[in-house]
């Protein structure tokens, strides 16, 4: 790493330790050349795959779109927060697991109705309703029927 004082290429690391609850590496670092100390610190880079809409359109992953189309679906739900962030995290591993490089919105649809048929039914139906686009209350009654013949 170049030093931030003299800008020489050589540094050598005195000090490492995890912080961040272990997502991020903090390193003490001091340049051979000056000697000047200074701190460093290093995550991993998660590259998410690039999301491919149903018109064949490219679009990189966002999150905060991920999480809008939850929240949106649990409004006014009583659901922890804490629960939702969990099933976003997993969500997302899920697509990094994967190891491709592209990966259809279809299935960040499906990841995300699985998710929330587990966090909350009626958010379930919610988005549901939205994303395979029910044209009538028949296709509602359908979908809730096969819901309870799921339910234990």
């Amino acid at each position: 790493m170049h030093c931030p004082f003299c800008g020489q290429p050589d540094s050598k690391v005195i000090d490492s330790r995890l912080v961040a609850e272990g997502q991020q590496v903090r390193r003490r670092r001091e340049c051979v050349h000056c000697g000047e100390r200074f701190t460093s610190y290093e995550t991993a880079e998660l590259v998410m795959p690039k999301i491919v809409k149903q018109d064949g359109t490219r679009e990189p992953y966002n999150a905060e779109k991920l999480r809008a189309g939850m929240m949106r679906a649990l409004e006014k739900r009583p659901v922890p927060m804490e629960d939702i962030e969990s099933a976003i995290t997993h969500i997302e591993h899920q697509l990094r697991a994967g190891g491709e490089r592209e990966i259809s919105s279809r299935n960040v649809g499906e990841a995300v109705m699985q998710a929330l048929k587990q966090l909350d039914q009626v958010a379930y139906v919610r988005f549901a309703s939205v994303y395979m686009s029910f044209q009538d209350i028949a296709e509602f009654r359908a979908e809730i029927e096969r819901l309870e013949k799921l339910r234990p």
